[in-house]
């Protein structure tokens, strides 16, 4: 449960030994607090950063630590005061305020802030759980932040000029993705290499001194809603670097014009937020673009892209690329040797459809749930499908003013699914569109979902048991 007095208290200890020290930068700042002052105008060679003096007024402890009124939380303390005029709070004795917030405050939460680490290394008498530079290398730094990033695409790309490609490129910060690897069900290849590439970023330095530059770039496999997507983004959450993601099918449509132009920027977008991940979805476009003779535009613009992944890497650019496919039949030799690893995302069997289904209903009130029989029915879904499924006994539920489903309702949304998947499948027979939807059905149903179950749910949570 939170404590409004800590919460402010730290904030304005904060402020205090931030502005005192000199020696401390953006990055000595927890992301909740350096966003309350960030500026796009504190720095001269960067889009922006915090500047000195910090001051915890009214307004600014309110937004940093959600405490309705924070001089009413701390106005008993012997150490703290406020200027009415201004409505700042500051500290009459920091060091009481120090030892008032080392007693009380838990040491995981002493060392998500490097200020304050900083603060009590540098008191005689007073003991920090972790080193200064160990809490700040677990601190998110200021360039995953959005304001960071927002700042930076502003500066570097001209936003009449550039409007086209930058509306190709979905930039996520990481506070902004919900899902981390915890969260999720994976396969143990898939463990694997995760682990492999989070050691890969940690050594960065070791591998570019032993000569291992050409490492750190994925290739995601799979049919659409096995995670692909959801898998890359919890892992720039992880890891706290910006997510960049491009859809390739888009950024080689004839109908962008400089499309060549628009593949180039796309890099440049991610060396510039760096370090980053570059997720690449769609990457089958490369094979089918490369069979077509018919627009020598679109080819031009696919061997960019292909010269462009070799430029790009993790040890030198600090961009991790990952690329994902449905299609992996159609990736011809010149765009598989483009990556180091493959990593298959199978469709989940049994026993991983069961733990998908026990995290996926964690939060929901369910009579007499039995994942196990709601997986032995589900053979072939998805967890994108999994919480379909769910979705719709819940929202069944609720059509009958019920707010708890039953094993029963859960059944009935699998029959209901099943029917539906059958009717997607179905072949059209009559009417004036029949010829049209015979020919692009198909393909349209397995774009669709892709952007709605991969993109948006990719629910295969909590690791497989082994």
């Amino acid at each position: 449960m939170s404590n409004p007095a800590l919460d402010v208290v730290e904030f304005v200890l904060t402020t205090h030994f931030y502005t005192q020290d000199r020696d401390l930068d953006e990055n000595d700042l927890p992301p909740r607090f350096r966003q309350v002052f960030w500026s796009a105008d504190a720095a001269e060679d960067a889009p922006g950063g915090v500047e000195r003096p910090l001051k915890a007024t009214d307004e600014t402890t309110r937004t940093a630590t959600g405490v309705d009124r924070p001089w009413e939380a701390v106005s008993d303390l012997l150490f703290t005061q406020r200027t009415e005029f201004s409505g700042e709070i500051s500290l009459t004795q920091p060091k009481m305020g120090l030892e008032w917030y080392r007693d009380r405050a838990d040491d995981d939460r002493i060392a998500g802030n490097p200020t304050i680490v900083a603060a009590l290394e540098a008191a005689e008498d007073l003991d920090a759980p972790v080193g200064h530079e160990e809490a700040r290398a677990d601190v998110r730094p200021i360039q995953a932040d959005r304001v960071w990033i927002d700042a930076l695409l502003g500066e570097y790309f001209d936003e009449d000029e550039d409007a086209e490609m930058l509306d190709l490129v979905n930039v996520r910060a990481p506070e902004e993705i919900e899902t981390t690897l915890a969260d999720l069900v994976l396969t143990g290849d898939q463990e694997g290499e995760i682990q492999k590439i989070v050691k890969a970023i940690e050594h960065r330095e070791y591998l570019a001194e032993i000569g291992l530059r050409e490492i750190g770039k994925l290739l995601f496999v799979g049919p659409p809603g096995t995670g692909k997507t959801t898998v890359s983004r919890a892992l720039a959450h992880e890891l706290g670097l910006p997510f960049v993601e491009v859809k390739l099918s888009m950024i080689t449509s004839q109908y962008l014009g400089e499309t060549s132009k628009n593949v180039e920027k796309s890099f440049e977008v991610a060396k510039r937020l760096s370090p980053c991940i570059l997720f690449i979805d769609e990457f089958d476009s490369v094979a089918k673009t490369r069979r077509s003779d018919e627009h020598a535009a679109l080819k031009r613009a696919v061997n960019t892209l292909l010269k462009s992944i070799d430029e790009v890497s993790l040890v030198r650019d600090e961009v991790l690329l990952i690329g994902a496919t449905n299609h992996p039949d159609q990736l011809d030799a010149a765009a598989w040797r483009r990556f180091d690893e493959i990593v298959n995302f199978p469709k989940p069997d049994r026993d991983m459809r069961a733990d998908i289904l026990r995290v996926v209903t964690k939060e929901m009130k369910i009579a007499d749930f039995d994942p196990e029989e709601v997986a032995d029915r589900t053979s072939g879904l998805t967890g994108s499908d999994l919480r379909m499924v769910l979705r719709e006994a819940v929202l069944g539920a609720l059509t009958e003013d019920r707010m708890t489903i039953t094993q029963d309702d859960v059944m009935e949304a699998v029959e209901d699914f099943e029917e539906r998947d059958n009717l997607k499948n179905m072949d059209m027979i009559d009417g004036e569109g029949a010829e049209v939807l015979g020919e692009t059905g198909s393909n349209d149903a397995h774009d669709h979902g892709e952007h709605d179950h991969d993109h948006d749910h990719g629910d295969q949570q909590k690791t497989q048991p082994r």
